[in-house]
């Protein structure tokens, strides 16, 4: 999932949040399948920074 998605579904889960009367049961699930995007997110964010990361070692050799 792209990390663009994954900030879109957050923002319609703290809508529903902030929005819906829900039961106790009904926001525990909506914030449960909240934390899973953040943890989504932060994953992706982790893996294009090592690319980075990366990219600029090689830029740094390259000059070097």
């Amino acid at each position: 999932m792209e990390l663009e998605e994954i900030m879109e579904k957050l923002d319609e889960t703290v809508r529903k949040m902030e929005q819906e009367k829900l039961t106790l049961e009904q926001s525990y699930q909506v914030f449960s399948e909240g934390m899973e995007l953040v943890k989504q997110g932060n994953q992706t964010i982790d893996k294009v920074e090592k690319k980075i990361q990366i990219l600029m070692r090689e830029g740094e050799e390259d000059e070097g």
